[in-house]
Formats: structure tokens, C-alpha cells, sequence
């Protein structure tokens, strides 16, 4: 079992030509990914070969999901035209789009999720600026690398794609049943709420792990989302306990002012919620070690 990627999943590559786009379909289908195609309007029609599989390029999502069946989108697309992709995948009805690129103007990115919201919201984004998501043994769409971890019973959602993947292999023996990077950019298309309300409901996920990081309200309002509605354990880890206020740190949306958005304020919120909170990631790794034990 898995949240949103499953083995069944149909993936296509918006940008599958490029350096990046080629480089990382390349990787998906040595996971495992079933990659049916990708997009490039200007060689429609031809094919892309990745170790002797021969991928068709469609000119448009629309054309590759009538084609291929497919329902989940990667972008690999240059941050001037990710807005663009983003609309074309919203139109095509794709249930799935995971956009990469990083250093999405933010204005790009609030164009492209109400546009998505004025059409009934039939497609959920991950990103923009996240490693993608990933459900061990069964698929992954993205860059989150492949052979760090296992499946198993534990769901992780994260703001940072590196803590991501340190956490998959602090708890690479236990496994994990989906990993989703929803990206550190001030606004994204799913959030830690979304992912915690997926995982509750996913029958064989038993615990999750929440890494969260400085700036925004994001993690206080997970902790009223779990104490309200999450009856499955809950470990969290926030990036950026030694951050001087006011300084911008790493993701564009991890600012903090004052006592706002702390990494403190966010453990006090998340520890009321009933949220064990490490205070390092491999701290946060034993205390969800101790649970599935």
C-alpha cells in the first residue's frame, strides 16, 4: 500500500529530453518507475532510448495521458516555463504532478494552484522546488534516490529533500511505505496536513515521521491537524533550532521574526499535539525506532 504512487502508476517526464529530465527518467526506470513517456512539443513523435528502453516523446500532456494512460506528471522544467507546465498538466486533468525545478518565482506558483483550485483542484501537486515522492519497491517519481531504504510500514513527509533521504536511511532496516518532499518554497501545492490526512487513512502505514523547518506557520498548524485527526504516532523533526531570527536560511520560505516561526515555538505546538520531536535527526530516527519496536 502506498499514498497517491503506487506500482500502477503511469508516469510521463514533462521535459524528458532535457539534461536533467533524461538524467532522472533514466534513474526512475532503473527503480522500477513505469515511465510510459514524456513531453517535448518541438520532437513529437520521436522516441528517447534509456538503457535499451525506447520511451515515445508526446507533444503535450494531454496527448501522452490519451496515449499512455498516464496519471502522474515529473516536471523537469526551467523555472521561466514551469508555470506554463504546470497550467498544461492542470488542463490535461493529470491526477498527479510533481514539480522539481527550484527557484519558482512564488507569484508562478500562486498563479498555477488557483488556477488549479478555479477547475475543482482534479490534480494534486507536490513541489514546486521538492525531491519528489517515492514508495519503496513499488515506484518513484522524482529524485529521491532509489536504494536508500526498503518498504515498509512508516510514512514520511518533508519540507527538505536531503533530510529526506537521511531519514529514509536512519530507518532503512524498518522501511518505509510512502516518502513525500512537498518542497521548503513559501507556497506549495501540498502540505504536511495533506500527507498526514493520506497517511491515516493508508491501512498499512502504521507511523509517521514529519520534518519540518523555521519560518511560516506550517508545522503549528500540522500539530492542530494531528491533535484533531491523526490517531497514528507521530515523530517530527524541525530544521533550524540555531537559527538567528530574521536571517533567511536555505529554503525560501524558512524566515523567521521574533518568537514566529521557530524551531522552539514549533516543538512546543507539535509536543501539545502529543508529537514526539527530536532534537537532531537521528534523535527524531530512535524516538520512531522506539515505536515500531
Amino acid at each position: 500500500m502506498a499514498i497517491w504512487l503506487t506500482k500502477d502508476s503511469k508516469v510521463i517526464v514533462q521535459g524528458i529530453t532535457g539534461s536533467e529530465g533524461s538524467k532522472h527518467t533514466r534513474r526512475m526506470l532503473r527503480a522500477g518507475t513505469n515511465v510510459v513517456g514524456g513531453t517535448n512539443p518541438r520532437k513529437a513523435g520521436q522516441y528517447v532510448e534509456f538503457d535499451g528502453t525506447r520511451t515515445p516523446v508526446f507533444a503535450s500532456v494531454a496527448d501522452a495521458m490519451a496515449q499512455t494512460g498516464a496519471d502522474v506528471s515529473v516536471m523537469f522544467v526551467p523555472a521561466a516555463f514551469t508555470k506554463a507546465a504546470m497550467i498544461e498538466a492542470i488542463d490535461a486533468g493529470i491526477p498527479l504532478a510533481v514539480v522539481i525545478t527550484e527557484g519558482v518565482p512564488v507569484h508562478d506558483t500562486t498563479a498555477a494552484w488557483a488556477y488549479n483550485l478555479a477547475r475543482g483542484a482534479r490534480t494534486r501537486i507536490i513541489g514546486p522546488n521538492c525531491p519528489g515522492i517515492a514508495s519503496p519497491g513499488a515506484s518513484n517519481a522524482g529524485i529521491i534516490p532509489a536504494d536508500i531504504t526498503g518498504p515498509g510500514r512508516i510514512g514520511l513527509v518533508s519540507k527538505s529533500g536531503t533530510l529526506t533521504y537521511q531519514m529514509m536511511y536512519e530507518l532503512r532496516d524498518i522501511g518505509f511505505s510512502t516518502c513525500v518532499g512537498i518542497g521548503g518554497d513559501p507556497v506549495i501545492g501540498t502540505t504536511h496536513i495533506d500527507a498526514l490526512a493520506a497517511f491515516q487513512e493508508d491501512p498499512e502505514t502504521d507511523a509517521i515521521v514529519m520534518i519540518g523547518e523555521i519560518g511560516g506557520d506550517a508545522e503549528e498548524r500540522a500539530a492542530e491537524f494531528i491533535k484533531a485527526n491523526v490517531t497514528k504516532p507521530v515523530v517530527a523533526y524541525i530544521a533550524g533550532f540555531t537559527a538567528p531570527p530574521g536571517k533567511t536560511m536555505g529554503h525560501a520560505g524558512a524566515i523567521i521574526s521574533g518568537s514566529s516561526g521557530t524551531a522552539e515555538a514549533k516543538k512546543v505546538a507539535l509536543e501539545a499535539a502529543g508529537v514526539k520531536v527530536g532534537k537532531t535527526p537521528s534523535e527524531t530516527a530512535r524516538l520512531m525506532r522506539e515505536i515500531m519496536s
